[in-house]
């Protein structure tokens, strides 16, 4: 089995902050229902005066607002599905599992017309609230452990936060350059691990390209 992470692997952006910029376009009021919300949340973040989980809780809340989401996701990804990187569509198998901390809400559409298996962070929009954990880091590492999954045979991530992750493979794959460039993992030693640490302390991936 193949692992991969999403957001700037296969897929070259965020897809919860880019489908978030479509969806604003659509409903220029979410620059007043939600931008407030999400810059402040973003600023205390960064000042160490809100946790990961809540700042993301609050990146996510525009998911409450949207009209039809369900529909607009499908729109989403009728538009934005060409994007999957190239690399990744040659060699994917019907057994990948993709795991990401964006919304499952985001992820099961494209991961249904990809044909493969996934494991999102499960957000109920209806309440604004994570129902499990922020699928982020270690925690997918967990993920894989408990549910007893088979080993895996390549990971593939663009972010060192996975680390935990590319440990329980075989073989571990960093992916740059926009989700167009593959290398071996890099060698863990003192300075990448002190990276490691800072990637999995500071949080989410908050790239952008639309």
């Amino acid at each position: 089995m193949n692992v991969y992470d999403f957001d700037g692997t296969i897929y070259p952006s965020n897809c919860t902050l880019s489908f978030c910029l479509w969806c604003t376009r659509r409903q220029p009021e979410l620059l007043v229902t939600y931008a407030p919300h999400a810059v402040k949340a973003m600023t205390l973040y960064k000042l160490g005066k809100m946790p990961k989980h809540r700042m993301l809780r609050e990146i996510f809340r525009y998911l409450m607002l949207v009209e039809d989401s369900d529909e607009q996701v499908e729109r989403f990804w009728d538009e934005h599905e060409k994007k999957i990187a190239p690399w990744y569509l040659a060699q994917k198998k019907p057994d990948d599992l993709i795991i990401t901390a964006s919304p499952d809400c985001i992820i099961a559409p494209i991961a249904r017309r990809l044909g493969v298996n996934y494991v999102a962070t499960e957000y109920y929009r209806e309440l604004g609230v994570f129902m499990n954990n922020l699928m982020y880091a270690k925690e997918k590492s967990l993920y894989i452990i408990d549910h007893g999954f088979p080993v895996i045979d390549h990971f593939y991530s663009d972010s060192l936060s996975d680390t935990p992750l590319a440990l329980c493979a075989e073989k571990a794959h960093l992916v740059t350059d926009g989700a167009t460039r593959v290398v071996d993992w890099p060698e863990l030693d003192e300075a990448t691990m002190l990276k490691v640490k800072r990637k999995i302390d500071t949080g989410w991936k908050g790239h952008l390209e639309d």
